[in-house]
This record gives structure tokens, C-alpha cells and sequence, in this order.
């Protein structure tokens, strides 16, 4: 019995490829290396699965990791990091004792045509810096956007 023709379907959504995140990392590492900050990018998918890491030279060892935490935070929450870290700094310190959560800024959730997709997390600078080069990564998604 052939269930792809004869039963129910199964919905159709948009999902990352080696393609496209090679693409939105490089977009990325453009950012990093045209302000010359020495970070760590991490592109997981909806699952909250890693499908790239890069450690820029000279970036700190730790960094591959926390951008790692980030990303999937911001998958796993479907926000951007920076959300979860100022719910904690306005007082909600409950959510620092989920499991899994790097509630640190610099990650942002990746969105095409409406679906959450993945997301990207960058740890290596500023915060504000490190959300500076996963917005720039984001932007490869959708540059019209």
C-alpha cells in the first residue's frame, strides 16, 4: 500500500539546507570580519539541532559553546535570547533555572515565509555586537526583509 498517494497527507513547510546555512554564515562571518571581532557562529534547526558551528581565529574557546546555547534558546523559546535576559534582569529569575537556556543576547530565531526554521547564535563580542552579526546572518534569509 502506497500511504504518500492513497492516504492522508502530511503538510508541507520550509526547512534549512547545507545550502542555506552555509549562506546565512557566511552573511555572518561578513559581519564579524568587517568589524573585526573574533566570534563564534552556531546555526541549529527547528529542532533545536546543530547544523553548523565556526569558530572565527582567535576567538575564545568558550564562545563555540555559548553561541551554541544561544541559538538554541532562541529556537527552543521562539524568541530572540535577548528576551529571555531581560526577563531574568527585570526580576523573572525563575527562568534562569530552565534546563538548557543560555539566556544571554545575541541569538535571533531564523523566519522564511512565516515558519520559524531555525535560528542563530553569535557569542564572541558585546552582546549588542554578537545580536549585530545573527541579525546580518537572519537578513541572508530573507533579504528583502
Amino acid at each position: 500500500m502506497n500511504i504518500v498517494n492513497s492516504g492522508p497527507r502530511l503538510p508541507s513547510r520550509p526547512c534549512l539546507t547545507l545550502e542555506v546555512v552555509k549562506a546565512i554564515a557566511a552573511a555572518a562571518r561578513a559581519e564579524a570580519v568587517r568589524n573585526q571581532w573574533k566570534v563564534s557562529i552556531a546555526i541549529v534547526d527547528d529542532g533545536a539541532n546543530l547544523l553548523y558551528l565556526e569558530r572565527l581565529d582567535g576567538a575564545h574557546l568558550a564562545s563555540a559553546g555559548v553561541a551554541q546555547g544561544k541559538a538554541s534558546t532562541a529556537m527552543r523559546y521562539r524568541r530572540p535570547s535577548k528576551a529571555l535576559e531581560d526577563s531574568i534582569n527585570s526580576g523573572r529569575t525563575a527562568f534562569a533555572a530552565l534546563q538548557g537556556i543560555t539566556p544571554l543576547q545575541g541569538a535571533v530565531p531564523l523566519v522564511y515565509e512565516g515558519v520559524m526554521v531555525g535560528a542563530i547564535g553569535v557569542s564572541g563580542v558585546l552582546a549588542s555586537d554578537d545580536e549585530q552579526i545573527a541579525l546580518a546572518g537572519a537578513k541572508a534569509l530573507n533579504p528583502a526583509g
